[in-house]
């Protein structure tokens, strides 16, 4: 479960900082990319909605338990 959560936060990092892009700058990144195939920047929007989903359980870790 760790590592699936690790690979969330990826995605989901990503997807932040696409975001930044857009606030900022105007500028989407994964529409830049993929721009000409609209199915494949809806899946990684899909991905990138889902993998935040996973990581709402890390709200509820303890991290003060961990070594």
């Amino acid at each position: 479960m760790v590592i699936l959560q690790k690979i969330a936060l990826i995605f989901t990092i990503i997807g932040a900082i696409n975001w930044g892009l857009i606030g900022l700058f105007d500028f989407n990144l994964v529409a830049t990319l993929f721009g000409s195939v609209e199915i494949i920047e809806k899946i990684i929007y899909i991905l990138v909605g889902i993998c935040g989903l996973i990581n709402i359980g890390i709200l509820f870790m303890n991290f003060e338990d961990r070594d």
